[in-house]
């Protein structure tokens, strides 16, 4: 309950501040739309040179792009620390943050929350409900539950990636840049993984593992018989490199030293 009050004065506090200029608000919104109203435009551009990539058809590759909107939607919401090292260790914020009673990372994510983001994973969500109708996917009465534990799942894998390698900043005041690295990585799990040869298949998989935030969760719903018991891992993998994550992250507030004089 002391979380969901936080979130809860957050969110007011949010609103209060963007509301006070709403134009910027919705600007804000609209440019996140037009993203990705472009990423789609590419894949529709795509299907106009061919019938299939791989096995897989167009709606079926929006299905997957619709899926991987989903989770990416609500954890961008809430991770925002792309500049953490400057804003936090650098110039020392962090020190105001460690004064206070809440878990650090949360305060973290609360003060840095954008709530704009939503309307991505609001959009994903359409796209998979037009294709998955164009597909005529025969669900099971217990698939919303399921579609919920695997957006969970990615959300987590998402976070346990992201939370490890903001980390690294405890250890090095210097910016690496790999964050932005990451960005571009985390794309390809919007694609098939078939389509892509093994080593970064491997990769994709078990080692960063972007797979599972858009293909696998998805073809739990288009392939059941052929991908459904892999993608149910969705959850495991994610719980996994989430512990990872705040493990790495524990470890490096416990050594930071503070930003001194």
């Amino acid at each position: 309950m002391f979380y969901a009050g936080l979130l809860v004065d957050y969110l007011k506090n949010y609103m209060k501040t963007r509301l006070t200029y709403r134009s910027d608000f919705w600007i804000e919104v609209m440019s996140d739309l037009l993203f990705n109203v472009l990423n789609l435009f590419f894949i529709l551009i795509v299907f106009q040179h061919t019938a299939r990539i791989d096995e897989w058809t167009e709606q079926q590759v929006l299905f997957i792009y619709g899926y991987f909107m989903v989770p990416y939607g609500l954890f961008i919401t809430f991770f925002n620390l792309w500049g953490f090292s400057e804003k936090y260790i650098v110039k020392g914020e962090l020190d105001r943050i460690l004064t206070r009673p809440a878990y650090n990372l949360i305060q973290l994510i609360l003060e840095n929350m954008d709530p704009s983001s939503l309307f991505s994973a609001l959009v994903g969500f359409l796209i998979m409900v037009y294709s998955g109708s164009q597909l005529g996917l025969d669900l099971m009465w217990y698939d919303p539950f399921v579609f919920v534990a695997l957006v969970l799942g990615s959300i987590m894998i998402y976070g346990g990636v992201y939370i490890f390698f903001t980390s690294l900043s405890f250890f090095s005041d210097s910016p690496t840049g790999i964050l932005a690295l990451l960005w571009n990585l985390q794309n390809y799990g919007r694609y098939p993984m078939t389509i892509y040869n093994r080593l970064l298949g491997f990769m994709l998989t078990w080692v960063l593992p972007f797979g599972f935030v858009g293909f696998y969760p998805a073809a739990y719903f288009l392939d059941r018989a052929n991908w459904g018991m892999f993608a149910l891992l969705t959850p495991l993998v994610g719980l996994v490199f989430l512990t990872f994550g705040l493990t790495v992250w524990n470890y490096g507030v416990k050594r930071y030293r503070g930003a001194g004089s």
